[in-house]
């Protein structure tokens, strides 16, 4: 028998879920390990497996948050960037709205830009918008610009040159004569070769940023699922909700910052409600996406890091991405979300979390603050978990907590439960009401470690008269994985295939095709969406 594997690294819990061909599925979740991310997706293939034979696995879906917390901390490579003379400035210049507490601070300090200004190197050569050369190629420049970035000892180089998009030659070129001394070199006809000069710079840069990052971390994936006898290909999540191949996804890392939450959505999507919104809260942070017509909304640009972005809706805060995404607003609230009392006695929760080491305090690990999870054990909302669980840990946790409040411990637990509904509320107000969109006539689709727990008092504040928790809503995002369809962009066309057909285990919405191609036109069951810009093509169940 067959098996596929889906593996979701959270930031406290990694999911893993094994699913045989009759649709079986076997679960395991386990703390994640952030000193080395593999030894818990190990743990929990190992766990998962039990006594089954690992080389009939024969396929792997891994989504990672890996690109988004290089992003993030900044802890990429050090990347060169090379364009056209004249316009090494554009970068460094950058753009940047000023949001939040930032409008009114005097002494406001933008953000460092993605490439040290003197990281940034011009070549001589010009080409107009329509694709014509005006002025050629300068190769001893690009041998001249490819010395000095070997000098200095940086190993990516991200080239984006002035409307490339339309003539990309050039780039092709001078990524020729640098591949010679630099390791790594991604050039923007190959990541978004569409207009906006400045979008197309950050989004190749950030692919050179991370790529390297991902390529050995996914090398080092490989070797130790081999070490345990799988040897099935490795796919990655993109942003978008399809999944590449391992080697695709290093090439085009960009692609997969906001992988993490995907799968997620497209269970939420095949729940079985053609209207809905996905609720995603697991121990760090809560997401919401909107789900219309059986399909997650997607957008073709957002930002990673800033302010006041809700998951990278306000533009000009944080690096500007173009790529395929499903559009999701996220919130720094989660089940490991440390409750604290500011200076002036006001109770707050988040965004500083827990995580897995040392997790709540009812995990035993170590814990001692309180946590979202802590008020749910003593308000009895939860009585198990996958780790034992210890109520007179999480009880003397709030009793710190409502010492200085002077309340009771169960109303110090209930404020805490009710200011992380309230902030996750934010999150489905601004892919709904933010947006236009009544959320009454919506089916909210919770799932998560922590979601449902929250999910009636989210759906109250909106009047949402449905509230769905699927099955394994605990490990939805992994199981997502499983039924995972591979997915090919048309840059610059806007259009999209994808093959969607049913699979058992899961719900009937969302399936996996074992081949590349659409199932054959004589299939019963099965009617064709014809694709648009806003509309991309698709298989469905009828």
């Amino acid at each position: 028998m067959a098996y596929a594997i889906g593996v979701d690294v959270g930031g406290t819990f990694t999911d893993v879920v094994l699913r045989d061909t009759s649709g079986a599925i076997s679960v395991a979740k386990c703390l994640s390990t952030h000193y080395d991310p593999i030894a818990g997706i190990v743990a929990g293939v190992t766990r998962a497996l039990g006594g089954r034979d690992p080389a009939q696995v024969t396929r792997v879906v891994h989504a990672t948050t890996l690109a988004t917390n290089a992003i993030l901390e900044r802890t990429g490579v050090r990347v060169a960037y090379v364009t056209t003379q004249g316009f090494r400035h554009v970068v460094p210049l950058g753009r940047y709205a000023r949001v939040e507490e930032d409008r009114y601070d005097l002494r406001f300090t933008p953000p460092p830009p993605p490439v040290a200004p003197e990281d940034c190197f011009e070549v001589t050569e010009r080409v107009s918008a329509r694709g014509e050369v005006l002025t050629p190629l300068d190769d001893d420049s690009v041998r001249r610009v490819a010395a000095e970035i070997a000098r200095r000892g940086i190993g990516s180089a991200a080239v984006c040159l002035l409307h490339a998009y339309a003539n990309p030659a050039h780039e092709r070129r001078v990524a020729e004569i640098l591949r010679a001394s630099v390791p790594a070199v991604v050039t923007s006809s190959e990541v978004w070769p569409e207009i906006r000069e400045y979008e197309r710079a950050t989004t190749t840069i950030m692919s050179a940023y991370v790529g390297p990052l991902m390529a050995s971390y996914l090398s080092r994936l490989r070797e130790r699922l081999a070490a345990l006898g799988i040897r099935a290909p490795v796919h990655v999540m993109e942003s978008g909700g399809g999944v590449v191949s391992a080697e695709l996804a290093a090439r085009r890392a960009v692609a997969t910052i906001e992988s993490g939450p995907a799968a997620g959505v497209l269970a939420a999507a095949g729940a079985g409600f053609a209207e809905a919104i996905s609720f995603d809260m697991g121990g760090t942070t809560a997401k919401a996406c909107v789900v219309r017509g059986g399909r997650p909304e997607i957008t073709r640009e957002f930002h990673v890091g800033g302010k006041g972005s809700f998951g990278g809706r306000r533009a000009g805060t944080g690096v500007p991405i173009r790529t395929p995404a499903i559009d999701l607003a996220e919130v720094g609230a989660g089940g490991g979300s440390v409750a604290w009392v500011d200076a002036a006695g006001t109770l707050r929760v988040g965004p500083r979390s827990a995580g897995s080491s040392p997790g709540p305090a009812c995990y035993g690990l170590g814990g001692a603050e309180p946590t979202v999870t802590d008020a749910n054990l003593v308000l009895g909302y939860l009585s198990s978990a996958s780790i034992p669980l210890t109520p007179a840990l999480a009880e003397e946790a709030l009793d710190r907590l409502a010492g200085p409040l002077g309340v009771a411990r169960e109303e110090a637990a209930r404020a805490v439960h009710e200011i992380v509904s309230a902030a996750m509320a934010s999150a489905v107000h601004v892919v709904t009401v933010q947006r236009g969109i009544d959320p009454r006539g919506f089916a909210l689709v919770a799932f998560g470690g922590a979601g449902p727990m929250h999910a009636a008092r989210v759906a109250a504040r909106f009047g949402i008269a449905t509230v769905v928790a699927p099955a394994h809503c605990g490990v939805a995002s992994a199981a997502g994985r499983g039924p995972c369809t591979r997915r090919g962009w048309q840059r610059g066309s806007g259009s999209r295939r994808s093959w969607c057909p049913p699979t058992a285990g899961w719900p009937r919405r969302r399936g996996c095709w074992p081949a590349t191609s659409p199932p054959s036109g004589s299939a019963p069951g099965w009617t064709r969406a014809t694709p648009s810009r806003s509309s991309p093509g698709s298989w469905r169940a009828g």
